[in-house]
């Protein structure tokens, strides 16, 4: 009986060990630079991100946070029911088929993309995300309020099950003539993979 306790224990800190055992993280400002960042809002300078982020800004309007909170306590609520509505509507939306075709394109660079509107609610997305409402979070309280150009990258995560580094990219959109702010899009990169990408051919 000691003698499983004993195999029981090694195993467990090996276990352990493997699991705490995550590669150096990735030279986020090296990789995430300038002409990343360029490369970024030109493809979210289609013209269905401001058409689709304007449309919603208009149906929405100036909402009180009360029915902010309803939407995206529905939106929670929908992730675990059989009826999703909301849900259905978002990632149906043509925006939501063309972040999903970039992310797609890119081959693994991008895990996530979602578009949020003047008051931090998804407009379109890739996938389903946690929540609706990204208004009480930083991807949102550190570009939107502070105008055109705002950029905000996110401390980077170590993802266990991916075995991957990965960061979130916040901007600001605009609108076509790039002098109003209409929301706000988050990139999330797969940094491993932009490290791999980034390093020289042997």
């Amino acid at each position: 009986m000691r003698r499983l306790a004993g195999i029981f224990l090694l195993s467990s800190l090996v276990f352990a060990g493997q699991a705490a055992a995550a590669p150096p993280v990735p030279d986020v400002k090296a990789l995430i630079d300038e002409a990343f960042i360029a490369q970024t809002r030109e493809w979210l300078a289609n013209p269905i991100v401001p058409l689709s982020i304007k449309a919603q800004n208009e149906l929405r309007g100036n909402i009180d946070q009360a029915t902010i909170d309803a939407l995206d306590a529905q939106w929670i609520a929908e992730r675990k029911s059989d009826d999703k509505p909301l849900i259905s509507a978002t990632l149906s939306a043509p925006l939501s088929n063309y972040l999903l075709r970039i992310q797609a394109q890119t081959l693994g660079l991008y895990t996530e993309i979602f578009v949020m509107d003047a008051n931090g609610l998804n407009v379109g997305q890739s996938s389903i995300t946690s929540d609706y409402w990204q208004g009480d979070e930083a991807k949102f309280q550190k570009t939107f309020p502070f105008g055109v150009g705002a950029v905000f990258i996110d401390e980077p995560e170590w993802d266990e099950d991916l075995r991957i580094w990965h960061v979130q990219l916040n901007l600001t959109l605009s609108d076509e003539t790039n002098a109003t702010p209409i929301g706000a899009a988050t990139v999330e990169v797969n940094l491993t993979e932009l490290a791999r990408r980034a390093a020289p051919a042997s």
